[in-house]
């Protein structure tokens, strides 16, 4: 009986990325001893860490998973993100677009009135860009099947030569270490653009917090904003501003 439902509470973390005790005790018909027994038991073993009022997957990831099934999963939570997110870019800003299906949902949200200069290494994002009649630049580079995301030591060269006013920034995964992601080229890229931008937006749906994936990008002291929704983890987001990143939460 414990075991199996304590796998039931792994897939329950693998599919939401956090969990909270009321829930596990509605769910499991459990007393809150035998949720925090489960917890304690399943942290030991690496799946998972405890936090107030629950728990957020704890999964190491060495590969990004399927750009079709990304794009949908969490859709309402992304286009949430995105429509806070487009609050805090102003009237001709210039502007870095990352990677990544939150960040395309921004640009399909960005008010073609804004007049902004855009930069960015996405070519979904630079088509949506560009329909809304912004300017925009795009690097040199190798670009990635299925993604169709331009990287590497060209576009990171081309990038270097160009300060922006806000660079938004996609996540992997994001912990109290700061943000990871899955592709190396990718990662050196952002790491470029951070250092070159006033100020730096993270966009991070629930299901990133508690996963690291193979690639740092950046420390949490690095990031000026994190852009999340209401299903993310409130104690991780409490650790986050105490490090000194403002966050704004989207309701879903």
């Amino acid at each position: 009986m414990n075991q199996e439902r304590r796998k039931n509470i792994v897939e329950l973390l693998e599919k939401q990325g956090t969990v909270t005790n009321a829930e596990l005790m509605e769910r499991f018909d459990i007393s809150i001893e035998t949720v925090r027994r489960d917890l304690a038991f399943l942290e030991k073993e690496g799946f998972l860490e405890r936090v107030y009022g629950g728990a957020v997957r704890k999964k190491f990831m060495n590969t990004e998973p399927d750009y079709a099934n990304r794009e949908k999963e969490n859709f309402a939570e992304k286009q949430a993100i995105a429509k806070e997110t487009e609050k805090l870019i102003h009237i001709k800003d210039t502007v870095f677009f990352d990677v990544g299906t939150t960040v395309l949902q921004l640009a399909r949200f960005l008010d073609k009135n804004k007049e902004i200069s855009a930069f960015t290494n996405s070519l979904r994002t630079a088509i949506v860009l560009s329909e809304k009649g912004m300017s925009v630049i795009v690097p040199g580079g190798n670009l990635r099947d299925g993604e169709f995301s331009i990287s590497g030591s060209l576009a990171e060269n081309n990038f270097s030569h160009f300060n922006v006013e806000t660079a938004i920034i996609g996540v992997g995964g994001i912990t109290e270490d700061g943000i990871t992601d899955f592709i190396p080229e990718e990662a050196a890229l952002r790491q470029k653009v951070i250092k070159n931008a006033n100020k730096v937006i993270a966009v991070a749906d629930y299901s990133k917090f508690g996963v690291r994936a193979m690639c740092n990008v950046c420390k949490p002291d690095e990031i000026d904003v994190l852009v999340t929704d209401s299903k993310a983890p409130k104690s991780l987001l409490l650790k986050l501003e105490k490090m000194g990143v403002q966050i704004i939460v989207a309701n879903v």
